[in-house]
């Protein structure tokens, strides 16, 4: 039975790599970021930078006009290694293939299809121990109701005239997740990242639950050292569940009383579907939408205000407190789930790069699972109903109310496959897809550098209304067209690249499936010859 529920926790967050097939050809998913040469000394760059025009709103009107505008500045050259830090991007030479090492030319060529992928140096994150400026992050609560406080960290809140920007959290994790895009983005933007009630240290301040004692005043159920597992609800708990309205109520209610104007929600996996629900529900309040792996959907049991009739079937919807056979179920799994073994474990899988340090998210979840309302608050997700809306119909309310998409997804994520990015970009023509590699289902702790670079220039691009190109486009011809470049920054003492691959406004999804197979066509062929 554990193994099963474990299948059904992962599944609960992905679709399990067990039920997908493979497009994309994948070998090795533990692979390792390509290691570049490190160069002592100074060194020297031709470069040439380009900025270029990008869409604000994905739509084929602004298409049209954005081929009438000619705003792009003079090129200019950066001839110090450390002056990227102050620019956007640096293309390494007119022809993307060569470098000036002390006065002596070498050259790198990265081939893929026949062509030279281009080279892009990016700032890597800052490190105040080495005197660069960090966005300090405070940590905070806020009472949403009675015995309901919310956790959340901030950090730019100098930034009075920047856009506001909100992070959500994945499933089992919380806002520490984003500490690598509040020390950075909060230099440029006021930004948030929230704790999800049932999650992270947005947990009850007390039992939701009561037990029942006998006559000598002793518990029944045994020392009250575990909340939720009591005989009857609390008042204030009466109806509560953790599910995703209650998380789109929760996001509403901190986005007006808190932030208090529209926002760029940013999401990963969970947080991604809950980003885009809300965003359905409450349009006025988006400035834009970045899904960052979002899971494709999210709860089993089905909703009563859509299937009241096919809801009564189920015994429990998640609300407290929890039936007896869930509780005897709960004794056990819980055990398992929250084994730091099993937590490493799964850590192992969504990060492609196990070089990667997740030290820190690690003992935060352990910290997480050790709170006395951790369990049954699982139980209470894992058990919620479905949402009012489906993934799929949230993407459709955004697009009618013209919401700002921007898709970044890691390209070896074992659970969330590249093919549910790719369907939701061949609904969403005009929003911008970056494919990150190599990356897992955490893009923006695996590779903080690229995702907050392409972040950035998309909240660029759209506040610009389009005289900022998008993040990799020089021209805004290009936007109709894929492109890719290995994006290099700094990570303490050396260079590593990722590839980035941008996929434009003219992708097919029957197309991109071609392409995966035509080459598996072709060694067949040519193996039986």
């Amino acid at each position: 039975m554990v193994t099963s529920f474990r299948k059904l926790l992962l599944s609960m967050e992905i679709i399990s790599c067990c039920h997908v097939v493979n497009f994309v050809g994948i070998k090795d998913l533990n692979s390792r970021c390509t290691k570049l040469p490190v160069v002592k000394g100074k060194l020297l760059f031709r470069v040439v930078v380009r900025t270029g025009c990008g869409s604000s709103r994905y739509s084929h009107s602004h298409s049209l006009r954005l081929k009438r505008l000619n705003r792009c500045q003079p090129s200019r050259t950066v001839c110090s290694r450390n002056s990227y830090e102050n620019v956007d991007s640096i293309f390494l030479s007119e022809n993307y293939n060569s470098y000036v090492l002390d006065g002596e030319e070498d050259v790198i060529s990265v081939t893929g299809r026949g062509k030279s992928v281009p080279k892009v140096l990016i700032p890597g994150l800052p490190d105040d121990s080495n005197g660069d400026s960090v966005a300090p992050i405070s940590s905070c609560y806020w009472e949403w109701k009675p015995k309901l406080n919310v956790h959340y960290e901030k950090s730019g809140s100098e930034n009075l005239d920047s856009p506001p920007v909100l992070f959500l959290p994945g499933f089992g994790v919380g806002s520490f997740h984003y500490e690598k895009q509040l020390k950075d983005l909060g230099r440029d933007y006021r930004a948030w990242a929230l704790d999800f009630l049932g999650q992270g240290m947005s947990l009850p301040s007390e039992d939701p639950t009561l037990r029942r004692k006998d006559g000598n005043g002793s518990m029944l159920d045994g020392e009250n050292n575990v909340w939720g597992f009591g005989d009857e609800s609390e008042t204030w708990a009466e109806e509560l569940v953790y599910s995703v309205d209650l998380w789109r109520d929760q996001v509403r209610y901190f986005v007006e009383e808190v932030i208090k104007e529209p926002v760029y929600l940013v999401g990963n996996s969970l947080g991604g579907f809950v980003a885009l629900y809300f965003a359905a529900y409450n349009p006025q309040l988006v400035k834009g939408v970045t899904l960052l792996n979002a899971t494709p959907f999210w709860g089993f049991l089905p909703n009563s205000a859509r299937s009241p009739r096919l809801s009564k079937l189920f015994p429990w919807s998640g609300t407290f407190p929890l039936p007896s056979s869930v509780r005897k179920l709960m004794e056990v799994l819980w055990q398992k789930v929250s084994d730091p073994r099993s937590i490493e474990e799964i850590l192992k899988q969504v990060y492609a790069d196990h070089s990667t340090k997740v030290d820190g998210v690690f003992s935060r979840i352990i910290e997480t699972t050790q709170h006395p309302a951790a369990a049954a608050s699982f139980a209470s997700i894992m058990f919620a109903p479905r949402g009012q809306l489906s993934f799929n119909e949230a993407l459709s309310r955004c697009q009618i109310n013209d919401i700002p998409i921007c898709l970044m997804y890691g390209k070896e994520d074992p659970w969330v496959r590249p093919i549910w990015g790719f369907q939701v970009k061949s609904q969403l023509q005009e929003a911008p897809f970056y494919e990150i590699s190599p990356a897992g289902h955490c893009p923006h702790d695996e590779v903080p550098e690229v995702v907050n670079f392409l972040l950035r220039g998309w909240i660029k691009n759209l506040e610009s209304h389009g005289s900022v190109a998008l993040p990799l486009l020089d021209n805004p011809e290009k936007v109709n067209y894929d492109v890719r470049a290995d994006l290099e920054f700094a990570r303490e003492g050396s260079r590593k690249s990722v590839r980035v691959q941008y996929h434009g406004s003219g992708f097919s999804l029957w197309s991109w499936l071609s392409s995966r197979f035509k080459p598996l066509l072709e060694r067949g062929i040519n193996s039986i010859k």
